[in-house]
């Protein structure tokens, strides 16, 4: 067998996870809500549609913006008020 070489340090406390406070989807977001037209496709390139779509309901979801709405049809995402 053979001997595995291991450090043991005492702590007195475990440090508090750090959590970012927004998203970088988030302007995305904010630009539509600004925005007098209720429907709009978004693009990101290097992005597929369906990521799209699950980061900015993720963010939606945060915010508590329940008056808007994501979809993908055809490959494309429609973002609506």
């Amino acid at each position: 067998m053979t001997e595995v070489k291991f450090n043991l340090a005492p702590v007195n406390n475990k440090p508090q996870r750090k959590y970012r406070k927004g998203s970088k989807y988030d302007p995305i977001i904010d630009a539509f809500l600004e925005k007098d037209d209720g429907l709009f496709t978004v693009e990101i390139e290097g992005k597929d549609a369906n990521y799209i779509r699950t980061q900015l309901k993720k963010r939606i979801d945060a915010r508590g913006l329940d008056n808007l709405e994501i979809s993908v049809v055809n490959n494309k995402v429609y973002l609506e008020k």
